[in-house]
C-alpha cells in the first residue's frame, strides 16, 4: 500500500466530509436566498482551484505539457466526464442538503458509503471475465449497514423549542378591569 496515497485520500475525505456540514451554514436562516446561491461559489471554487491548481501540478509536479490534441484527447474527453460527474455530484449533493431539507448527519454518509459501493460495482463491472472475491459482496452490504449505523447514531441537534402560548394582552374595552398581580380582581373577593 502506498502510504502518501491513503495519506491523500484520506485529506479529500477531511475535504469531503466537511462539505455537507460548510454547506449547511450557507443556509439564509429566514430564506432571504434560494439554496443555489452558494452553488455558484461553488462552481467558482472548482473552477479556479481545478484550473490554477491543475496548471500548477501539471507545470511544476509534472513538467507536462498543455496540448490535448492527438494522443492526448483522451485526457481532455475522460477529464471533462469525470469533471461533469464531479459537479453533477455537488449539485445534487447541494440539493439534497438545502432545497430537499436533507441534513449532513444522514446524507453525507449515504453519498460516501454509495460512492464506495458504485466504485466497486463499476470496478466488478470493467473486470468481469475475472473471478469475484465473495468478500467484495459482504463488504458492500457491511457498508449499507455502516451507512445506517452512522446516519441513525449520528447527534442530531434538538429541534427548536416550541413557543410558548402567546401572552395576551389587556382588553382596551372599559368594562373589563385591568388589575396588577398583586391585586384580587373585584369579581373574586
Amino acid at each position: 500500500m502506498k502510504w502518501f496515497a491513503v495519506f491523500c485520500a484520506l485529506v479529500v475525505a477531511l475535504c469531503w466530509g466537511l462539505y455537507g456540514p460548510t454547506l449547511s451554514n450557507a443556509r439564509s436562516p429566514e430564506r432571504e436566498w434560494g439554496p443555489f446561491k452558494p452553488y455558484l461559489f461553488i462552481g467558482i471554487a472548482y473552477l479556479v482551484i481545478a484550473i490554477v491548481g491543475g496548471a500548477l501540478m501539471m507545470k511544476f509536479a509534472f513538467n507536462d505539457n498543455f496540448d490535448y490534441s492527438g494522443k492526448y484527447t483522451p485526457a481532455m474527453k475522460w477529464g471533462f466526464l469525470a469533471g461533469c460527474l464531479g459537479a453533477l455530484g455537488a449539485l445534487g449533493l447541494t440539493f439534497a442538503l438545502t432545497k430537499a431539507g436533507g441534513k449532513p448527519s444522514y446524507v453525507m454518509p449515504i453519498v460516501f458509503g454509495g460512492a464506495v459501493t458504485v466504485n466497486a460495482i463499476a470496478a466488478y463491472l470493467s473486470h468481469s471475465g475475472h473471478a469475484i472475491n465473495p468478500l467484495m459482496w459482504v463488504g458492500m452490504a457491511l457498508v449499507a449497514v455502516g451507512i445506517c449505523l452512522t446516519a441513525y447514531h449520528t447527534p442530531h441537534p434538538a429541534p427548536p423549542a416550541k413557543s410558548a402560548a402567546p401572552v395576551s394582552q389587556p382588553s382596551a374595552d372599559a368594562s373589563v378591569p385591568v388589575t396588577s398581580m398583586d391585586e384580587t380582581p373585584p369579581h373574586e373577593s
